[in-house]
């Protein structure tokens, strides 16, 4: 079972450290970019990336890194790793928990600008509201990445 959590534990660290980059690069490059070219003309980028082919892309990554972090954790519970051990896998769990509960609260406020697809000011408060849900969301990713990587260092090779 040991191994089992290893193999989850990389195969996590993998993929948070993904959906962190992900994240980072929505908040660190794309939103901020909605004010140098506008709201309506950013809301069409976002419309067709965001919402186009990043639906799927977002939603496998976010769901997939969840789901595999959680699993790292209940594996090393199961295996009987001692505490000391498990902590980062436990910590990362919840931060994945954390993270798909602010997403349930980021992604209909992405969704709604369709409704308001060219009106400027609509558009604005719509990013606005985003960007206060994403920027939790990217700091609860860098904390998984961040815990599943000292996971890594601590958690007891077979």
């Amino acid at each position: 079972m040991a191994s089992l959590t290893l193999a989850l534990a990389l195969a996590a660290t993998a993929l948070d450290g993904v959906l962190c980059g992900a994240s980072l690069d929505q908040s660190i490059k794309q939103l901020p970019a909605r004010h140098r070219m506008g709201a309506v003309a950013f809301s069409t980028y976002s419309r067709a990336a965001d919402l186009g082919n990043g639906i799927v892309w977002y939603a496998t990554l976010g769901i997939g890194a969840a789901l595999v972090t959680i699993a790292a954790a209940a594996t090393g519970l199961i295996a009987g790793i001692p505490f000391a051990q498990s902590r980062p896998l436990l910590v990362a769990a919840i931060l994945s928990i954390l993270h798909s509960l602010a997403t349930t609260q980021a992604a209909p406020v992405s969704f709604s600008q369709r409704k308001v697809a060219n009106d400027a000011a609509a558009l604005a408060r719509v990013f606005d509201r985003f960007a206060r849900w994403q920027t939790p969301r990217a700091l609860l990713q860098a904390l998984t990445f961040a815990a599943m990587l000292w996971a890594l260092v601590v958690i007891p090779r077979p």
